[in-house]
């Protein structure tokens, strides 16, 4: 099979680390042809992406926190000068408060509520909004998410409610962006050890739970979820819009 995403260009937000769900998905874009521009937030993380953007081989490395309005201008613009078309984005940003992960979700604090909403959420409402303009000739939007916003998970909390509320506005973000050909959809992604799984409590329990009960008897890999990406950036995803696409082994449809 030919390269799928030959002479497309992607746009992968929220690669931190080699570990990192964005870094599996790059590297599948890359292998599959496309070209790579890739975000960092912060002097912090900056050296490490430009590192991983020169192993990908991405043609671009910019800065970008999704929380800052100017920021998020400042991408819409940086996108339009280069004259290029863009054909796919993926949004693998998330965040909570540890302490808000680590008690009950009745005693969430108020700023941590709305922070894990902003970042975990709306950054996809502003990020369609400012790649929208770029992405003339259609194209593809992913975001990824588990399934502690369908279901109550341990020590999930405010992030499953998150998580949530993103695949709600993948369904509106799909509606009303689909005259333009632009197709969003999100990937819910079986427990993977990456960083920010490490920030919730009792983590191991949950990796072995998959193993134990899901139909493939073993957790996700993340190769897993980049190819799922491909598809869904690449021509065979086509028709495909508004969905949540379960990588999961399967567990999604157990009941105990």
């Amino acid at each position: 099979m030919p390269q799928l995403l030959k002479e497309r260009t992607a746009l992968v937000l929220g690669l931190a680390n080699r570990w990192s769900l964005a870094y599996a998905i790059a590297r599948a874009f890359r292998r599959e042809g496309a070209q790579l521009i890739l975000t960092y937030q912060g002097d912090r993380q900056q050296e490490t992406v430009e590192e991983l953007a020169r192993e990908l081989g991405a043609s671009r490395v910019m800065s970008c926190d999704v929380t800052q309005e100017a920021d998020m201008e400042r991408l819409s613009e940086m996108l339009r000068a280069e004259g290029d078309d863009l054909h796919a984005v993926v949004h693998s940003i998330a965040f909570a408060n540890k302490d808000d992960l680590a008690r009950p979700f009745y005693m969430t604090s108020r700023d941590g509520f709305l922070l894990a909403h902003e970042i975990s959420c709306y950054s996809l409402v502003a990020v369609a909004r400012a790649v929208a303009p770029v992405m003339r000739q259609g194209g593809s939007i992913t975001t990824l998410t588990y399934l502690g916003s369908q279901r109550v998970l341990p020590n999930y909390n405010v992030m499953g409610v998150a998580k949530a509320a993103l695949e709600a506005s993948v369904r509106y973000l799909a509606s009303e962006l689909g005259p333009q050909q632009i197709r969003v959809n999100a990937i819910s992604a079986g427990p993977i050890k990456t960083a920010s799984a490490r920030g919730i409590k009792d983590f191991s329990k949950i990796l072995e739970a998959v193993s134990e009960k899901a139909p493939l008897r073993r957790p996700t890999e993340p190769d897993e979820v980049a190819d799922t990406a491909v598809f869904l950036a690449s021509h065979l995803g086509r028709g495909v819009t508004g969905n949540i696409v379960y990588v999961d082994s399967g567990y999604q449809i157990m009941g105990l």
